[in-house]
């Protein structure tokens, strides 16, 4: 995404941590969504907001063999949402979200090898995707158009 919402801290008060500002679920995201025109193609299937969680996967399918799997959630933790992946269905990894809008979220875990950040954000009818190092490098980017669910 070339911008996100920042999110503004709150007043310190007397010593205790900044507050950070709810972010919304990112309710945007809800739908089937696929790359196109490629010679792998990856889809992301997203439920809308439910009982405080979205549900998701992600399929790679190449020369008709699935090539890679992603189990996905974001849930809440208070009034953050968290973004929490298990690819190929293993180990799940949890992000926190950073910053957030109507139609952008970013999710940090400066902890991780990588991914350290995921990016989602809405151009039009596009969703598009980028998982990177915490500082941005080392970016892999997907642009999916909304599929039939």
């Amino acid at each position: 995404m070339r911008s996100l919402i920042a999110l503004a801290a709150a007043p310190m008060i007397a010593g205790a941590a900044p507050a950070q500002e709810a972010v919304p679920m990112p309710a945007w995201m809800a739908g089937t969504w696929c790359t196109e025109g490629a010679a792998a193609i990856t889809c992301e299937r997203w439920s809308a907001p439910a009982g405080g969680m979205m549900l998701g996967s992600s399929q790679t399918v190449k020369g008709g063999r699935t090539v890679s799997f992603e189990y996905l959630r974001v849930t809440l933790e208070g009034a953050v949402p968290v973004y929490t992946a298990q690819p190929g269905g293993g180990a799940a990894v949890a992000f926190r979200a950073a910053a957030g809008g109507d139609r952008a979220i970013t999710f940090a875990n400066p902890g991780h090898d990588y991914p350290q950040r995921i990016r989602y954000w809405r151009e039009g009818d596009s969703l598009n995707a980028e998982i990177a190092l915490a500082d941005g490098s080392k970016p892999m980017r997907w642009r999916y158009l909304r599929a039939a669910d």
